[in-house]
């Protein structure tokens, strides 16, 4: 028996925890709990895109990567953006 699961594993369940993430916040956003233009929003992407793209790891797609990757650099712009105004 082993204590920890196997790498390949861990990254499709932290993919799948990204994915998680994405859908929480597009619902916090569709019902107003958060708003867009805020480093909450920000956040909560980077981190899911960031999550998903770990989880590629483990079964690897071109095109989804560079659309994590896309989600991860728009997510830092708009942090960034967010923290000048404040």
């Amino acid at each position: 028996m082993q204590l920890f699961p196997h790498p390949s594993a861990l990254a499709e369940l932290i993919g799948i925890a990204g994915f998680c993430l994405y859908v929480l916040t597009y619902g916090l956003l569709t019902f107003r709990f958060i708003s867009g233009p805020s480093v909450l929003y920000f956040t909560m992407n980077l981190t899911a895109s960031s999550c998903v793209l770990i989880g590629l790891s483990s079964s690897f797609n071109l095109a989804s990567a560079m659309i994590q990757i896309f989600w991860i650099s728009m997510s830092l712009i708009g942090i960034t953006l967010q923290l000048r105004r404040s």
